[in-house]
């Protein structure tokens, strides 16, 4: 049998970078195998001519290649960084803005944190939306006016373009990845082992520094463990309130302050992901599984998703339920995973 090929990941650095971005990539993606004990991703990280690059941690950084990389590359990751040129003045090296450029045409372009910067400099991002690091969302919307900043979720899919929001968000995106070519059940065992949530609440609003009133309660995660519990009944704000001795009003401020979202979208979200997981894992009918996650019906299940993920409810099971079967069950422990590599020569 011919071994599958693994899919290659390119990540690039640009001085100084942020060293836990640059990490991550390798950390998240590299130990994952396919069910024949192939490689299901190659990380590989690259400088513009191949040079060592100093990180914003006060180390330096030996890349294993330069530009040429980008070539062959299914995925495209830029990590954080703090270049002046690029931060400040929205410009990058016109090598490293056609190298983008042309690697769009056939490779998945992600970036982490402030790597937001270098995509939108060399044009990449105009007319989407993007995420970035919330400290550095005015100096974004400075330089690139025409791009739709949302700084609320921890990281945005856009036109077959990701970014994600700073510091961890650069994890959950990774895991998107894996979950979006590999199904939910493999993404769930990166995450375990690496001992991360699968899937974060909320969005990166509630990490950004703002006053915050004291209230009575201090927290609406009562509410959020109520609603995932019963996600098929219909808990009025006043009970979700009540469950956590606040007011409505506060409850409604409170719920926003810590997740970024209203108890509405939050629950609407949830009961989302928890459909994904019954299509991936289940053979059960789609009005069933609506029922079950309190989305009604199937018909609103496949608007749903329509709306979120461009995709039906056949079209996502068809899909992840083969990601899924395309990769083995945990042996013991978690032996699928196996320690990180680079490209073979």
């Amino acid at each position: 049998m011919t071994a599958a090929t693994p899919h290659h990941v390119a990540v690039l650095a640009l001085a100084p970078v942020v060293a836990f971005d640059l990490s991550i990539p390798a950390q998240m993606l590299a130990g994952v195998e396919t069910r024949t004990g192939e490689a299901a991703y190659e990380v590989r990280t690259l400088t513009p001519d191949g040079s060592p690059v100093p990180t914003v941690n006060g180390y330096g950084v030996t890349p294993q290649g330069d530009l040429s990389l980008l070539e062959h590359a299914d995925t495209v990751i830029v990590a954080g960084t703090r270049c002046p040129e690029v931060v400040e003045d929205g410009a990058v090296d016109p090598r490293v803005a056609e190298a983008l450029r042309a690697a769009r045409q056939r490779a998945r372009l992600v970036s982490l944190c402030t790597g937001s910067f270098v995509l939108a400099a060399a044009g990449l991002l105009e007319g989407g939306r993007a995420a970035t690091h919330w400290r550095y969302a005015q100096q974004f919307r400075r330089l690139f006016p025409t791009v739709e900043l949302d700084t609320n979720p921890l990281y945005i899919a856009d036109r077959g373009i990701l970014t994600s929001a700073g510091g961890a968000a650069a994890i959950d995106l990774c895991l998107h990845l894996v979950r979006e070519d590999h199904g939910s059940s493999v993404a769930n065992r990166v995450a375990r082992y690496n001992v991360v949530a699968p899937m974060r609440d909320g969005g990166q609003a509630q990490y950004i520094e703002h006053p915050v009133a004291e209230d009575a309660g201090t927290s609406t995660a009562g509410a959020r463990a109520l609603m995932t519990e019963h996600l098929d009944r219909r808990l009025s704000l006043k009970e979700l309130a009540a469950h956590c001795h606040m007011s409505v009003r506060t409850f409604t401020r409170r719920f926003r302050q810590e997740t970024g979202l209203s108890p509405a979208a939050w629950l609407t979200s949830a009961r989302l992901k928890h459909a994904r997981h019954l299509l991936e894992s289940t053979e059960l009918p789609v009005d069933d599984i609506a029922a079950r996650t309190g989305l009604g019906s199937g018909t609103n299940l496949r608007q749903h998703m329509r709306d979120t993920l461009d995709t039906t409810p056949s079209a996502y099971r068809k899909a992840f339920r083969a990601a899924t079967t395309a990769c083995p069950p945990p042996r013991s422990g978690d032996q699928h995973l196996r320690p990180a590599a680079g490209w073979r020569p």
